[in-house]
């Protein structure tokens, strides 16, 4: 007899995420979006672009590279990744970018999450606007040159700051 498939289970349902049991193991699912973009923005002075904010489920600033969702707005819900890095890098950032590459893409944490982020490279950038992301976010935004960046970082961390090991794994594609 074969044995049933197991069935997955809506543990929670709130408005920008769910909860779900499959088999033992439960999960979360982001509604409403088609992916992650993460953007490794680089100026053509060699400053890699970053992002701090605040955010609530660690208690504590964070340094990231700007990124944010793709097709999760209504008008743009079939929304190619690289348009939704172009728009989430100019309103993080203020940056507009001439290129986007793709990168790689994969899990950021495979135990808790069925999201997939895309990793993209911006060149060609040219600050247009203030950045500071939407009216739920308050990001300041840092250029911060690649000679400099251990040393920044490491300051980041002193003055309380959390580091988003994404930041690290970006630095690959740029060596």
């Amino acid at each position: 007899m074969a044995q049933d498939k197991p069935r997955k289970e809506i543990l929670h349902q709130g408005r920008f995420l769910e909860m779900f049991k499959l088999g033992g193991w439960e999960y979360v699912e982001r509604v409403g979006s088609s992916g992650v973009v993460v953007i490794l923005a680089v100026t053509d002075e060699n400053e890699l672009v970053l992002v701090e904010q605040h955010r609530v489920p660690v208690g504590a600033r964070v340094i990231e590279l700007p990124a944010g969702l793709a097709g999760d707005l209504p008008e743009a819900r079939d929304e190619n990744f690289r348009e939704a890095a172009r728009r989430e890098l100019l309103e993080e950032t203020g940056y507009e970018a001439e290129n986007i590459e793709f990168l790689c893409e994969g899990p950021p944490s495979a135990g808790l999450t069925s999201e997939i982020q895309t990793l993209l490279r911006a060149t060609g950038l040219r600050k247009t606007g203030p950045g500071g992301g939407d009216e739920s976010e308050d990001i300041t935004v840092h250029a911060i040159g690649l000679d400099q960046l251990d040393a920044w970082l490491a300051a980041a961390v002193e003055r309380g700051c959390l580091i988003d090991p994404k930041i690290y794994a970006g630095l690959y594609f740029l060596g």
